[in-house]
């Protein structure tokens, strides 16, 4: 198993739609983020009717051994708001000060605000969570395996100062909700032999009150999102869903995959691993050799967003770099690519396998 391969898979499913082209935050297709994967406090899902998913649930298929045994990951985003903050004239914020103690009342908040040529601008922003679970042995009993796992809620001020008088003129206002949740497998026996299905739930226990009353980016707070799990097996084999053997055409047909779509993934012709995804793929799913950095939008190529980004002006670029560290990488990287790894993203010739 190639875990970096994998990783970098399941990190382009992550990042899938963070920050679309043209990679700023006043563009109208990034004022409703978070399309992927979402999984909101049950309250929430329960007044919005079951339009906004609070769960998410993977089955598949595993030819085991006595032996056989399974980790569970699962990965998401916890956002971050950022606001950005201006002194309030009676605070007594003005100079650095290391031995002071700053608070967000101190500041009021602004849309965006220039500091040293620089443009920040409120955003959200995201935390990569990961939860493991213990090796689940598959000759333990078929009761399932339920793991809970929490966040914390935290607040950060950063400073924003003038260079030529260390004066404070601003500050980065981040705040993140606390959330927490529930993992549950069960592997229960197949009547195909060594066969057995394995069901992976998630679930956002995350308390929301009044959450009829509560906007859709209030309750993203509170979120998971760009939810997806990598399955992992060690003496066994997961079974493909998109092309299962004829004997397990049945059973498989029969996995129940609810806002997620599990695939195998590594190496061609390896079965060890399965990504499960909100985003449909097809098995072993691969960044292709040419591109040269994720530029967060599977639905362009990377040469026409490339080309796109060096068309944008001095001041869209100076509003891309403004978004978040992610989006200035993303430009610093397209202005410094050479020729030759442009042309590479051109086009390339592949051989496709194709069944008789």
């Amino acid at each position: 198993m190639k875990v970096s391969h994998i990783e970098k898979i399941a990190d382009a499913v992550l990042y899938e739609g963070y920050i679309l082209y043209p990679y700023r935050p006043s563009s109208v297709k990034n004022q409703q983020r978070w399309n992927f994967g979402a999984l909101y406090p049950e309250s929430y899902s329960l007044a919005q009717r079951g339009t906004e998913s609070w769960t998410m649930q993977t089955e598949c298929l595993v030819q085991q051994t006595p032996l056989t045994t399974l980790e569970v990951r699962v990965r998401f985003l916890h956002l971050l708001a950022r606001e950005i903050g201006v002194p309030i004239a009676d605070s007594g914020v003005r100079i650095v000060d290391t031995d002071s103690s700053m608070s967000r009342s101190d500041f009021h908040s602004v849309p965006s605000l220039e500091v040293n040529g620089r443009l920040f601008q409120t955003w959200q922003e995201a935390v990569e969570r990961h939860v493991s679970l213990p090796a689940i042995s598959f000759d333990q009993p078929a009761d399932a395996t339920r793991a809970t796992f929490s966040f914390p809620a935290s607040e950060s001020i950063e400073p924003l100062t003038a260079a030529d008088s260390g004066e404070i003129i601003g500050a980065l206002l981040r705040r993140q909700q606390a959330i927490e949740g529930t993992i549950e497998v069960n592997v229960s026996k197949l009547e195909l032999g060594n066969a057995c299905k394995v069901t992976v739930k998630i679930l956002n226990r995350t308390p929301f009150g009044d959450a009829a009353d509560k906007s859709r980016d209030e309750a993203l707070m509170r979120s998971f999102v760009s939810t997806h799990t990598i399955l992992s097996v060690y003496d066994g084999k997961f079974v493909s869903l998109l092309d299962p053997p004829e004997e397990f055409a049945q059973a498989a047909g029969d996995c129940n995959n609810i806002g997620t779509y599990p695939v195998l993934a590594g190496e061609e012709g390896s079965r060890d691993c399965m990504l499960s995804s909100p985003i449909i793929l097809y098995d072993y799913p691969q960044i292709a050799p040419e591109s040269p950095g994720s530029l967060f939008d599977g639905t362009e190529i990377d040469e026409i967003l490339t080309l796109r980004i060096m068309t944008l002006t001095e001041e869209e670029k100076r509003e891309m770099r403004g978004a978040d560290d992610r989006a200035r990488q993303i430009l610093e990287r397209t202005e410094s690519l050479a020729v030759e790894q442009f042309m590479k993203m051109h086009g390339a010739m592949k051989g496709v396998n194709r069944k008789s």
